[in-house]
């Protein structure tokens, strides 16, 4: 039996959640590639949502937040610099450390991509009575907050 028999071996097969929480998440990363003209790559985008999400952060804050090493994030900040939709601004006068905050340019670029998510919407209420409404946003927050906390 190989490494790769036995692996196989030991997993179990998945339960219906792991099932409905792949499929979702295929399905609303399918959906973000559909709706992303300007090319910007997943980190990016992650970055431009964590910021519109939870406004200015600094970098080791965001490399925190988004599971990710702070060279990655670096490189993905650079990248959206560049393209003018974040900035920086020295946060003392050693300027050292800095907070990245999203220029107008980065929330038009996301009000652009706040259409996709709107249609999600409109296809969950179509789908959903207002009470399981409430309920799926009380149950995605919890699920997605007990995930959040893996990455720390």
């Amino acid at each position: 039996m190989t490494d790769t028999d036995a692996v196989h071996a030991q997993l179990s097969p998945p339960s219906e959640l792991e099932d409905a929480l792949s499929h979702l998440q295929c399905v609303l990363v399918a959906r973000r590639t559909a709706t992303n003209p300007e090319g910007i790559n997943w980190q990016q985008y992650d970055v431009l949502e964590m910021l519109r999400i939870r406004g200015a952060m600094n970098p080791s804050r965001l490399s925190e937040s988004l599971g990710v090493s702070r060279q990655t994030a670096s490189k993905a900040l650079r990248v959206l610099k560049d393209l003018e939709l974040i900035q920086q601004a020295a946060l003392s006068e050693d300027k050292r450390e800095h907070t990245t905050s999203l220029t107008p340019k980065g929330h038009a670029f996301l009000a652009s991509a706040a259409r996709s998510r709107q249609e999600n919407v409109r296809a969950a209420m179509e789908v959903l009575s207002p009470g399981e409404q409430a309920m799926f946003t009380e149950m995605c927050q919890k699920v997605a907050d007990s995930i959040d906390t893996l990455l720390h």
